[in-house]
């Protein structure tokens, strides 16, 4: 169903576990807000400064899935 945040338990010898679902998304969200940001900038609108503020909250999202990831791997 739904993603439960756990990352299954790595065996040793086995490939690393992928980035989890949620850093993917807040990843894709980063780039799209960049991306619009970009656009809004270029056709002389304000309205990127918004989008700048959104890519810098889902980047920061996207690091500390990560980052949470990787210390529930280690512990």
């Amino acid at each position: 169903m739904g993603d439960t945040g756990r990352a299954p338990s790595a065996v040793p010898g086995q490939e690393p576990t992928p980035m989890p679902r949620l850093a993917l998304y807040a990843l894709a969200v980063c780039a799209l807000a960049v991306a619009a940001a970009v656009v809004s900038f270029v056709s002389g609108s304000w309205l990127g400064v918004v989008w700048v503020l959104l890519a810098g909250l889902s980047s920061n999202m996207a690091w500390y899935y990560i980052r949470r990831a990787k210390a529930t791997e280690t512990a």
